[in-house]
């Protein structure tokens, strides 16, 4: 429960706000109130706002990076994404070089009607194939219609913006694994040798069960 002189600072800025929006001009000293002069409200779609930086609107796939790899459908927590291939043959690396086997894409699908946003395809993908962008509207009205294609997703790369440098401070922390060496894990090892020694006496002394 949140402390009391908290809760009244909050109320109090509540009500500073709806004061100036029911009565924009003078206050409530004024008595008249002109709500629709004070609001903040965007009138969508007569009036739009740029979104924020990193905004996170449709997901863009850069086909020619993308392996089939299904790392991103296999990562999905709504399993909204659908991706089929094929392995084709390729010419090798270096010349005198084996045939490489790589994977061609023949479908990659996103159903936005599940998508919740979270991201995670993007974080995962090891080749950089999906990208986020800002633009937000693509609603249909037709619900089937929100299976995006890799066509119509390849189409959203045109809106994908320049990279922008990390706030400070935001750099990823690595978090560190101990290292178990042979000495620490001596008494995992004797743990399960005593328990191993004992269960063969009870079969030896047929209280085995």
């Amino acid at each position: 429960m949140p402390q009391l002189p908290g809760l009244l600072k909050g109320l109090g800025v509540t009500a500073r706000t709806a004061a100036r929006t029911l009565f924009p001009k003078r206050g409530m000293r004024t008595l008249i109130p002109a709500p629709q002069q004070g609001s903040v409200t965007v009138q969508y779609p007569h009036e739009k706002e740029a979104p924020p930086d990193r905004a996170r609107g449709v997901i863009a796939l850069h086909e020619e990076n993308c392996t089939a790899c299904m790392l991103c459908s296999r990562s999905c927590p709504d399993w909204c994404i659908y991706i089929e291939g094929h392995k084709v043959k390729a010419p090798p690396r270096r010349a005198g070089g084996k045939a490489r086997t790589v994977n061609m894409v023949d479908r990659f699908d996103i159903d936005y009607a599940l998508c919740m946003y979270c991201g995670i395809c993007v974080d995962v993908c090891p080749f950089d194939a999906l990208f986020w962008t800002p633009e937000y509207e693509y609603s249909e009205p037709n619900i089937a219609d929100l299976l995006h294609d890799r066509i119509r997703l390849g189409e959203w790369m045109e809106t994908v913006p320049e990279f922008q440098a990390y706030e400070q401070g935001s750099e990823q922390k690595v978090r560190a694994v101990p290292d178990f060496g042979p000495d620490d894990m001596a008494p995992v090892r004797k743990l399960g040798a005593d328990a191993e020694s004992d269960g063969a006496r009870r079969l030896a002394s047929g209280h085995g069960s």
